[in-house]
């Protein structure tokens, strides 16, 4: 008579374990790698600039009675302010904080650039997945309002929002709202044309499930990959349309400073001071870049652990 060895079973990981798994497929690619270092950079530089700054980033060094020979670590512009402290405190309202009209110390949470990605994702995502997986009708008719609106070119949307509704934190987030929603529209529906055809749709609509629960429980959930890594794309251009509003002077209202708006003072006064535009143009180049790399590879890296 033999007798069965025991097997052990095997710990299930736990949610740390998973999660941890889930965030080391960034440090396998060395260009996403390399796209979380640029981003954690300004983000760092956002949440320092909340507690300090070098200068008042909005006054001159006359107006803070500076003596003349102030240690400015990247010079100053053509009022004397600082450009450390500018370049700063631009950052929150890119990142980190967005105003609410009629008083500009409310601020909530999470800067323009993300909200206006977050609210053309929820769009677009909804009107998308109906029209995808409902298609018929409903297809041709979501699809033919998004493709006119994608014949108009973006700076005529932000033009004619910014003109119909006023200058403000909330506005840009409209205008980058409405403008990146039929992108992400076109993506949901291909994602969800393809997804409708798999055996555990089949089966929700099998068991009678409502329309509404295959679509955000059932199509949602395995489209949120390529969702998410063009969300991290459509942020950069989220951030190059607050800098071309800002050079235009249409975007962000003062008292704090955005890039572009820095750009388009400096410009006046290039050739005597040429550092003033540089470095916030740099500072646009380089987040921008950080954002594209890191979805780039981590969109390189999800498609390899797919496979």
């Amino acid at each position: 008579m033999t007798v069965a060895a025991g097997t052990k079973t095997q710990a299930e990981p736990s949610r740390w374990q998973k999660m941890w798994k889930s965030i080391s497929i960034v440090f396998e690619s060395r260009v996403a790698t390399v796209g979380l270092i640029m981003v954690l950079f300004w983000l760092i530089v956002g949440l320092v600039s909340l507690v300090w700054t070098p200068y008042d980033p909005n006054a001159s060094d006359f107006a803070q009675n500076l003596p003349p020979n102030t240690t400015n670590w990247l010079g100053t512009d053509h009022l004397g302010r600082d450009i450390v402290s500018r370049l700063m405190t631009g950052t929150q309202v890119i990142l980190l904080k967005t105003r609410l009209p009629g008083d500009s110390n409310i601020s909530i949470p999470i800067g323009v650039a993300i909200w206006g990605v977050l609210g053309s994702l929820a769009l677009g995502a909804l009107l998308g997945l109906n029209a995808g997986y409902r298609s018929g009708w409903a297809d041709q008719g979501i699809m033919q309002v998004l493709d006119a609106l994608i014949a108009f070119p973006r700076i005529v949307l932000y033009l004619v929002v910014i003109a119909a509704l006023g200058r403000g934190d909330l506005v840009v987030i409209f205008a980058i709202a409405i403008t990146g929603a039929p992108g992400v529209a076109r993506l949901a529906r291909s994602l969800a044309m393809d997804i409708r055809t798999r055996d555990y749709i089949r089966a929700a609509e099998t068991r009678g499930e409502n329309v509404w629960f295959i679509m955000f429980r059932e199509i949602l959930p395995n489209a949120r990959g390529p969702l998410l890594v063009d969300a991290m794309l459509r942020v950069g251009y989220a951030i190059f349309a607050i800098g071309t509003l800002g050079f235009l002077g249409i975007g962000l209202p003062p008292p704090d400073p955005d890039w572009g708006n820095m750009v388009n003072e400096a410009r006046r006064n290039i050739f005597a001071n040429p550092l003033a535009v540089v470095w916030p143009a740099l500072a646009i180049s380089t987040l921008v870049i950080g954002l594209n790399l890191f979805a780039d590879g981590l969109s390189e890296e999800l498609s390899r652990y797919q496979r």
